[in-house]
């Protein structure tokens, strides 16, 4: 799998443009995930000497990404012709509704009894009982 991970408020506490505390269980988790043969997208706002920063500390903490804020290492980014839309089958930030759940929570939703990655079966299923509780959530 592919997946896309934010750096402030995601691996670290949101200091930006410094960086923040590290986040429990970041970089065991995410490390973790490459592990297991995942593909790693650093997805972040940061840009020049900011993002340098970020990747030297990830580097530090025993992590490099696949891939920072590119779809592939080898992309060429053209300005006004190539999305900068990362394609990921899995995107961990902090701005996404409900906020950033813990790593320790999105290991267990990454991850099965037998610590294996959710079957496609299993993670539709998961979209299904989510999207019901959204929709409940607006129930007249």
């Amino acid at each position: 799998m592919i997946i896309a991970v934010d750096f402030d408020g995601t691996i670290v506490e949101h200091k930006y443009p410094a960086i923040g505390k590290v986040k429990l269980f970041a970089f065991e988790t995410l490390k973790q995930l490459q592990k297991k043969g995942h593909q790693l997208i650093l997805w972040t706002y940061r840009a020049g000497k900011e993002l340098e920063d970020a990747v030297s500390f990830c580097k530090k903490n025993g992590l490099e990404f696949y891939a920072v804020n590119k779809n592939f290492p080898e992309e060429q980014f053209e300005e006004n012709s190539i999305s900068r839309k990362i394609y990921a089958d899995i995107y961990i930030d902090d701005r996404n509704i409900g906020g950033f759940p813990g790593w320790s929570k999105i290991w267990e939703l990454l991850n099965d009894k037998n610590d294996e990655f959710l079957s496609a079966k299993e993670k539709e299923i998961t979209k299904l009982k989510l999207g019901n509780k959204f929709k409940s959530l607006f129930k007249k």
